[in-house]
C-alpha cells in the first residue's frame, strides 16, 4: 500500500471505532491497481457529515450539501463524503436531490466508471461490485451500468472517457462508445470552463493522437469552443506525432492552424491571460523560426522554455526527431552573454552621465543598439568596454555627418 494511504489509514480507524464504515474510493484505487503516481485520497463513509464532523475535532465545510467535508489530519487535508445516491439531473450535469444513504453498495452505482467505482478498506481489500479491476487489467473505460443512463446523468462524463483514453492509454468499451457517439450532442449542456478543464488533461495525456480521432469521430468536437475552428486544427494535429507534445506544445501546434486571431480562439477556451500572452507568443517566434535558424537575437527575447516548446513543434511540423530537443536549445541559451536586459551592465543613468543629455526617447534606442552589440560579442558585457564603444560610434558618427 502506498504512503498516502498509509497516511490516512488514522482517519479510516477513527470512523470505524464509531460505528460507521469507511473506505478509500475512486481514482486513487485505479491508479494503485495501475502503479501510478499517487498524490491524494479521498474517503467514502456511511457517516453523514454531521456525524464526521462530532468524530473529528479540525474540520471544513466545503462541499457539505454534497456530503463532503474537509477532515485535517497532521498537516494533510482529506476529503471524507458521505455515501449518497443521486436523483435526476435537470441540466445534464448536476443531480436535483442528492440522498445520503449507508451503503457502499449504492454508492458505487453513481459513479462514472467500472474502475473509477471500487473501494478498498484499511487492510488493502477490495470491494469492486462492477469488475473494474478486471476493466483496468484489460485497459478497457466501461460505464457503471448503462451508458446511455450515465452520460444522460452528467454529459462531461463523455469528455471524461476520451480524456483517460489519452491519461491511461485505454480503449472505450463498445457500448460506452456507441453511447457516446449517439448523445454527443449533450456536451452543449455543459460550460466551457468544464469542457477545457478535461481538454487540458487529454493534452496532458501520452495517448493523444488516439483520443482527439474520437473527439473528431463521436463529433465530440461540434460542441466544443470554437468548434470549426478546432475540428480544423485537430483534423491537422493527428497527422503527426503528437503524443510525445506537452500541453503548451500542442494549444500551439493547436493554433498554428487557425486562421484567425491566436488570442480571441483561446479566450474562447477560457485559458488565463498569462496562458494566452505565452502561446501567442510562441506562434510569432515559430513563424520565424519557420524562415531562419536559431541566433543570439531570436533566441535572446524568449525565455528557455518558450524556445524550447517552439523548436518541438516547429521540428514536428517538420517531421524531424525530436530528440535531444531539451539539451540542443538548452545549450544555445547558456551560450547568451546576457540572458535579459537586467544583466546588462550600464543602465540610463550611465549614459545620460557620458552624453551629459536629459533623458528621452534616445536612451531606449541607445540600449537596444548596446544591448545587439553584447549579444553578438562585439563588445564585451562591462561598463568599460560599453562605454568606449558608444561614444566612439557616436563619435564616428557625429564625424560622418
Amino acid at each position: 500500500m502506498q504512503e498516502p494511504f498509509l497516511q490516512a489509514i488514522p482517519i479510516l480507524k477513527k470512523i470505524e471505532s464509531y460505528g460507521y464504515e469507511a473506505y478509500f474510493v475512486g481514482g486513487s484505487i485505479r491508479d494503485l491497481l495501475l502503479n501510478r503516481t499517487i498524490s491524494d485520497v479521498d474517503i467514502a463513509t456511511s457517516a453523514t457529515p454531521e456525524e464526521i464532523k462530532k468524530i473529528f475535532d479540525r474540520t471544513v465545510d466545503v462541499g457539505i450539501e454534497h456530503g463532503t467535508v474537509l477532515v485535517l489530519h497532521k498537516d494533510k487535508r482529506y476529503e471524507v463524503t458521505t455515501f449518497r445516491a443521486e436523483s435526476q439531473y435537470k441540466d445534464y450535469r448536476h443531480p436535483d436531490k442528492v440522498e445520503f444513504i449507508r451503503s457502499l453498495q449504492m454508492d458505487l452505482e453513481r459513479r462514472d466508471f467500472t474502475m473509477n467505482a471500487i473501494a478498498m478498506d484499511q487492510f488493502g481489500n477490495l470491494k469492486d461490485p462492477f469488475d473494474g479491476k478486471t476493466d483496468i487489467n484489460r485497459k478497457i473505460i466501461r460505464t457503471v451500468g448503462a451508458a446511455e443512463s450515465r452520460f444522460h446523468e452528467d454529459a462531461l462524463r463523455m469528455m471524461r472517457a476520451v480524456r483517460f483514453v489519452s491519461q491511461l492509454e485505454f480503449s472505450i468499451d463498445k457500448d460506452t462508445r456507441n453511447a457516446l457517439f449517439q448523445h454527443a450532442n449533450l456536451l452543449h449542456f455543459i460550460a466551457v470552463e468544464r469542457i477545457t478543464n478535461e481538454f487540458i488533461k487529454l493534452l496532458k495525456g501520452t495517448a493523444k493522437t488516439a483520443a482527439i480521432s474520437i473527439l473528431l469521430e463521436s463529433a465530440l468536437v461540434n460542441f466544443m469552443p470554437n468548434p470549426y475552428d478546432t475540428k480544423y486544427s485537430l483534423t491537422k494535429c493527428i497527422h503527426y506525432q503528437i503524443d510525445i507534445l506537452s500541453e503548451d506544445q500542442m494549444w500551439l501546434i493547436i493554433l498554428y492552424f487557425q486562421n484567425g486571431d491566436p488570442a480571441e480562439y483561446l479566450k474562447k477556451w477560457r485559458l488565463p491571460n498569462q496562458k494566452v500572452k505565452y502561446l501567442t507568443t510562441c506562434l510569432r517566434s515559430l513563424k520565424v523560426r519557420e524562415n531562419r535558424e536559431w541566433s543570439e537575437l531570436t533566441l535572446y527575447p524568449l525565455k528557455l522554455q518558450m524556445a524550447i516548446d517552439i523548436e518541438m513543434v516547429y521540428r514536428t511540423l517538420q517531421k524531424q526527431s525530436v530528440d535531444n530537443v531539451d539539451d540542443e536549445i538548452s545549450n544555445k541559451y547558456e551560450r547568451l552573454v546576457i540572458k535579459s536586459r537586467e544583466e546588462l551592465q550600464v543602465g540610463g543613468n550611465d549614459l545620460i552621465g557620458w552624453f551629459n543629455r536629459p533623458a528621452g526617447p534616445w536612451i531606449k534606442e541607445a540600449l537596444n543598439i548596446i544591448e545587439e552589440a553584447v549579444l553578438l560579442k562585439k563588445i564585451k558585457n562591462s561598463k568599460d568596454a560599453i562605454k568606449g564603444w558608444i561614444l566612439n560610434k557616436c563619435n564616428h558618427q557625429q564625424e560622418q555627418n
